[in-house]
């Protein structure tokens, strides 16, 4: 049977944290009052029920932290610092989730650069035997992948067969480090560096 959640004034429920030794009770209390004005404002901002939930804990947690170091001030009401705790989490949440964003877009963006460089230069015959000692240098993991790829031209798909990657993300992944990894060997190569100036 569930237990109902006590009552508390705000003074009684500051003073039941404070003293830290039973305080179950009193977080009862704080989800039962509080969770759904915290979960109203994370949703209306664009999360989900889990990131509600999630963001309401940190700030239950944060909330006590605080009383117990004898830091809150009482200005305002335990629901309303809150929701304000929350809502600071939140945005913080919602800048890393965007940079995150934006270091993907760039990472994409960037290694189809380089595997566009690549391939017009693999497709140049003159300089396939060049790359393969090249692709030698590399060691056997991007050496396998980047031969399947480009010389025996096997789909993303079909490589998941003969080499150990979770998936094709992984690969893609994968295949983009050895590529630029190769950029900088061409670079360095004599030969390969005058014929694609």
């Amino acid at each position: 049977m569930l237990r109902v959640a006590e009552k508390y004034s705000d003074e009684a429920l500051v003073s039941e944290i404070s003293k830290g030794k039973d305080i179950n009770p009193a977080i009862r209390f704080l989800y039962h009052d509080h969770s759904s004005s915290v979960s109203a404002f994370i949703i209306s901002k664009g999360g989900s029920s889990q990131d509600a939930e999630d963001i309401f804990q940190e700030a239950v947690v944060a909330f006590i932290n605080i009383v117990q170091k004898g830091k809150f001030r009482r200005e305002a009401s335990v629901r309303t610092f809150l929701i304000s705790v929350a809502k600071n989490i939140w945005y913080n949440e919602l800048k890393k989730r965007q940079n995150s964003e934006n270091r993907e877009r760039i990472f994409e963006s960037e290694k189809d650069t380089v595997e566009a460089d690549i391939s017009e230069q693999i497709g140049d015959r003159e300089m396939k035997k060049q790359f393969r000692v090249l692709l030698d240098r590399l060691g056997d993991p991007c050496r396998k992948l980047l031969l399947l790829f480009y010389y025996e031209n096997h789909t993303m798909k079909e490589m998941l067969q003969h080499l150990p990657y979770e998936n094709e993300q992984v690969m893609r992944n994968k295949k983009y480090k050895c590529l630029k990894q190769l950029t900088h060997l061409v670079t360095q190569d004599p030969l390969i560096k005058t014929k694609i100036k």
